[in-house]
């Protein structure tokens, strides 16, 4: 692997800044447990030597682990390959935080295979892995997660959004329309092929090794990665490369692994937009898209990752085609639903509409508008005729519905929009996208 570029270091913060109490507030994210405010003030001001050492005896902390184990009950989730439900580690919580913590005080801990399995791919027939550890694997995961998470944050990259404190998805597509408004509209619209399955060992253990010194604790990260997949069909298989979906830790590797990818595209001068493998680079002309698609390229060859050969593209977006990006699909100073988002909202729709449900209408509206104001508190930015159009959708089903129960054949025809108005689903409580995303524009 070729040497990289050095890394741009965030700038630090004045000692000043450290007086008065209010470093906590600036860290209101990290745990307590692990993290006080002297090692908060050490991680501003930068440690000597760049490197933090001795970090193993924070993460067998019982009070981190603690934490972690209260964390990993509260989400849930599936069981491992030994088949422990969170349950059953809910209630044993004293015994797990002390094998734990012994186990990982002499060395003795060591992870189990991740049980793979297969989930459907939206828009698509193919399915994709997802990585399911032991429920104590995740528990140590997130221990060290608590430990490291703030040293790596410090020095991550402005335009990296995904799965970061105070980031999220809202923010990137915000980012991505003020750009797309200044003018730039000429877009790499890039695709890592199965980036989470072959990011190289090798290079992500070096990465992490720029920030942390205490053996112990890579050889715990290491042990994670090479911890092996069971899968039902093909049994247990070494884990050479990549870090499975799924896995609590995976998403803080993916972000330093492609960190250099950031700080490469911010010094050339582009503006790119990433969350977690997905990401846009938006350019003001094609010559300049074109020089910025050339770099990624250069790259993420020397990082050993590769491109998806179909799905990487050069993109006009204020010309007729457009691209995706989270979800949406933006074109010609617009924005509105992919494909892929409106099928899946579509298919939860009709699993609650189905007209042999034999329901009333106003519990099918209850929890519809689960669904609906959930939907619409992502896409609510999304061009008014997408909700005009949903909110028709929903209708024709449930009139599907009570012309089913009114014992007639068929879907709903003309006679049946005199016969339940939309003022008659109105009046049952159904929640309604245009009238919610007219309120959200008196409001702004």
């Amino acid at each position: 692997m070729k040497d990289r570029k050095t890394e741009a270091q965030p700038p630090r913060v004045p000692q000043k800044a450290q007086q008065g109490g209010d470093i906590r507030a600036r860290w209101a994210w990290v745990e307590p447990e692990v993290w006080t405010e002297r090692m908060l003030a050490t991680l501003e001001t930068g440690i000597e030597g760049g490197k933090w050492f001795r970090l193993i005896d924070k993460v067998w902390s019982p009070k981190n682990l603690a934490k972690s184990l209260q964390k990993v009950v509260a989400k849930g989730g599936s069981a491992g390959i030994d088949n422990q439900r969170v349950s059953q580690v809910a209630a044993h919580r004293e015994q797990t935080i002390q094998k734990l913590e012994q186990e990982l005080r002499t060395n003795q801990y060591r992870p189990q295979a991740v049980k793979r399995v297969w989930i459907p791919k939206p828009g698509s027939q193919e399915k994709r892995p997802l990585g399911v550890p032991t429920v104590r694997d995740r528990i140590v995961q997130r221990a060290v997660l608590q430990v490291i998470e703030p040293i790596y944050e410090r020095a991550f990259a402005s335009q990296s959004y995904g799965f970061r404190p105070g980031k999220g998805c809202k923010d990137a597509l915000r980012r991505v329309d003020e750009l797309l408004k200044s003018g730039y509209h000429w877009v790499v619209d890039a695709d890592l092929k199965g980036y989470f399955d072959t990011i190289p060992h090798e290079g992500l253990m070096e990465r992490v090794g720029e920030k942390i010194a205490d053996s112990r604790v890579l050889n715990l990260i290491k042990a994670m990665l090479q911890a092996g997949v069971l899968d039902s069909m093909k049994g247990w298989q070494p884990t050479e490369q990549g870090s499975p979906q799924g896995a609590v830790i995976s998403p803080l590797l993916s972000n330093i692994y492609l960190n250099g990818l950031d700080w490469e595209m911010a010094h050339s001068g582009f503006e790119m937009v990433r969350y977690a493998d997905d990401f846009v680079v938006l350019c003001r002309n094609q010559e300049q898209a074109q020089q910025a698609l050339e770099r990624i390229r250069q790259w993420v060859e020397e990082n050993g990752l590769k491109l998806h050969p179909t799905k990487t593209r050069l993109v006009d977006a204020s010309q007729r085609g457009g691209f995706d990006f989270l979800g949406y699909h933006f074109e010609k100073d617009s924005k509105w639903p992919r494909k892929k988002s409106l099928d899946k909202l579509k298919g939860t729709i009709r699993s609650k509409t189905r007209r042999s449900s034999g329901r009333n209408l106003t519990a099918i509206c209850l929890e519809l508008n689960q669904t609906l104001k959930g939907w619409f508190g992502y896409f609510q930015h999304s061009a008014p005729h997408t909700h005009a159009a949903i909110d028709s959708y929903v209708r024709a089903r449930l009139r599907n519905i009570l012309r089913h129960q009114n014992k007639r054949k068929g879907k709903a025809r003309k006679i049946d929009h005199q016969r339940w108005p939309n003022s008659y689903f109105s009046a049952a409580g159904l929640y309604s996208l245009k009238q919610a995303h007219a309120a959200a524009c008196r409001s702004s």
